[in-house]
């Protein structure tokens, strides 16, 4: 059986967001019964076929595959965000100075301390200038040391952002982008959740009825691949 005007017009709106309701009104039917229309419509063989068929030429157009777009989704599912952002524990400055006494970065970080030390003692305050004792070479991103008499080897909490330049490919797919707000960088990541449910829903691993977007169950989704 030919498909009228309407119908043919329903198969192509339905493609935009495979919303029967919204592709029902868009083919011109009323909003009144688009609802049930639009369901009606689904269980036609004939709409069917052509919505099959205008999938099919979509990604052939698009060369975009069901296959791969499976892939993407196990990718940002997969992928792991400690390879995007981290929270490492780093040492403080007594974990690795001498007999765990304060330790610099390096002559010139001392000096300037030393410097605003006298600076402070001209001005009739009491000298205290500071000690070299625990040394040099403080790195600030190493672990800390598990038995420093002063942070108890908790060390501090660090954020830590990679650059995105480097990352791999399944971690690029899990990053969303990033920006400066009034509280910082804030880095999004895409739904990991998400994504497993997708995975999930294309591959049949739930038996219910739920219903996507409100119109069409998992169940017709399938019947229309």
């Amino acid at each position: 059986m030919a498909l009228t005007a309407k119908q043919k017009l329903f198969a192509t709106e339905y493609l935009v967001d495979l919303n029967a309701t919204q592709a029902a009104i868009r083919a011109g039917y009323s909003a009144k019964t688009a609802g049930s229309v639009g369901q009606e419509n689904l269980t036609k063989p004939e709409i069917k076929i052509a919505i099959k068929k205008a999938m099919d030429k979509r990604s052939e157009r698009t060369e975009i595959t069901a296959d791969m777009v499976l892939q993407h989704w196990r990718e940002v599912a997969t992928a792991d965000p400690n390879e995007i952002i981290q929270h490492r524990r780093v040492c403080c400055r007594h974990c690795f100075g001498r007999d765990h006494e304060y330790q610099w970065v390096g002559t010139e970080e001392y000096d300037r301390a030393l410097n605003v030390a006298k600076a402070m003692a001209k001005k009739g305050k009491p000298p205290a200038l500071p000690s070299d004792a625990g040394g040099y070479g403080f790195d600030p991103i190493i672990r800390p040391h598990p038995k420093c008499p002063q942070c108890h080897g908790e060390g501090h909490g660090q954020l830590h952002v990679a650059d995105t330049r480097d990352l791999s490919p399944g971690a690029r797919a899990l990053y969303a982008g990033a920006k400066y707000t009034a509280n910082g960088l804030e880095i999004k990541l895409n739904d990991q959740e998400q994504a497993w449910d997708r995975i999930a829903r294309h591959l049949g691993m739930y038996k219910d009825e739920l219903k996507l977007k409100g119109e069409l169950t998992v169940k017709k989704l399938e019947d229309l691949m």
